[in-house]
């Protein structure tokens, strides 16, 4: 068990390091492939996936708050990570609306990290997060929470593809009479975004897209998408023609280490895998600028 505290990988289920971490009163960062959980003295601060929008795309997507006030406080203070207190500090968001959407989005991230409790890939003490505390939460309420979201999803729609997938509406499925969140969340399927890149051109919660597009799958209007073919790959005159092999699939994880700040912010396009910290450094700082 101490050796699993200080970093190596093990076979236990994250809900179970969790549990562990929040009787120690342990602080830093929990890596699983969908995501990173980050603890102060044993309480969830923040979650990170990239199967979600990230806090600053739904803050700032919402109007809410501007896309200038996000980066003036990133610049002002994520190194000192006290990005959410600058916020407020700065007049730039309210203290409550700024714990609701912080808690929305920890929520979602946390659904994916938990949704089929697979082993935690490692755990880095001391790690903090940018943003700072906002409101931390138990874990075992976290656990409970995901717990609740995942029941519910399996009795509306029992076919998990649809949280991760791209969508695309099945041919010929009717679209009258849906209720006004599901039709804008319905229009925004078109075979290439997932329910994550939905609910962030909506400025939504991904837990609420995800009801409404199991609902969708229910009703038989929206499937995931099939995968495009793979292109032809150049041949040489006489020689064989063969398919292009898939593209390694590159996951970022920020890097950090005692006492560190994690990454700079930004959406990964993946999962998180821990062993790559100059990939995910340079990968969330070219969508950060991107983002500008």
């Amino acid at each position: 068990m101490i050796a699993q505290i200080l970093g190596s990988r093990t076979d236990e289920p994250a809900s179970a390091q969790l549990a562990t971490l929040a009787a120690r009163r342990a602080s830093g960062a929990l890596s699983t492939e969908a995501g990173i959980v980050y603890l102060a003295a044993g309480h969830v601060v923040h979650v990170e996936s990239a199967l979600t929008p990230a806090l600053g795309d739904l803050l700032t997507h919402s109007g809410a708050l501007a896309a200038d006030g996000w980066w003036e406080a990133i610049d002002r203070a994520g190194r000192r990570c006290r990005v959410g207190r600058q916020l407020v500090d700065s007049g730039h968001l309210a203290v409550g609306a700024l714990e609701l959407c912080h808690l929305g989005a920890l929520f979602d991230a946390a659904y994916f990290v938990l949704a089929h409790d697979g082993p935690a890939l490692r755990f880095r003490p001391g790690v903090a997060h940018w943003l700072g505390a906002v409101r931390p939460v138990p874990v075992d309420a976290v656990l409970r929470e995901s717990r609740r979201r995942r029941e519910l999803l399996q009795r509306i729609w029992p076919e998990p593809d649809v949280d991760r997938a791209p969508l695309a509406r099945v041919p010929g499925a009717g679209t009258t009479d849906l209720p006004a969140r599901r039709g804008r969340i319905l229009a925004q399927v078109d075979g290439v975004r997932t329910a994550a890149q939905i609910a962030t051109a909506l400025a939504c919660r991904t837990f609420h897209t995800l009801v409404e597009l199991r609902r969708l799958a229910a009703a038989g209007m929206v499937a995931p998408a099939a995968p495009a073919p793979a292109p032809p790959a150049a041949a040489m005159p006489g020689a064989p023609v063969t398919s292009a092999a898939p593209a390694a699939f590159e996951a970022p994880g920020p890097s950090g280490g005692p006492l560190a700040v994690s990454a700079a912010p930004g959406h990964a396009p993946g999962p998180v895998f821990p062993d790559e910290p100059e990939t995910a450094l340079l990968r969330r700082l070219l969508h950060a600028l991107e983002a500008l």
